[in-house]
C-alpha cells in the first residue's frame, strides 16, 4: 500500500506516527482532577473565550468620523453644484 501513496503522503503519515509515539508514555493515563481547585463552571469557562471590546470607544470614534466626512462631502458637493 505504501507504493500507492504519493511520497509526501507517506512522509506525513510517518511524521504523525512519530509524534504519537513521543506520547506513548502518557496517552492512556487518566485525566487529572485537581483536589485543590474546584472545577470551573461551564458559564465561567465560556466567559473566558467570549468576545470583548479590546479598543473601548473605537466603534463610536469611527462612526463619528464617518458622520463628519459625510457632512464635509455634502458641503463640497453642494459647492461644486453651484458653479
Amino acid at each position: 500500500m505504501k507504493a500507492l501513496l504519493p511520497r509526501s503522503a507517506t512522509a506525513r503519515s510517518e511524521g504523525i506516527r512519530l509524534k504519537v509515539k513521543n506520547y506513548d508514555d502518557i496517552i492512556n493515563m487518566p485525566h487529572h482532577v485537581s483536589g485543590k481547585h474546584p472545577r470551573m463552571s461551564m458559564w465561567n469557562r465560556a466567559a473566558q473565550f467570549a468576545p470583548f471590546a479590546a479598543l473601548t470607544g473605537y466603534d463610536s470614534a469611527i462612526s463619528e468620523t464617518a458622520k463628519e466626512n459625510e457632512v464635509s462631502f455634502e458641503r463640497k458637493e453642494s459647492d461644486t453644484d453651484s458653479f
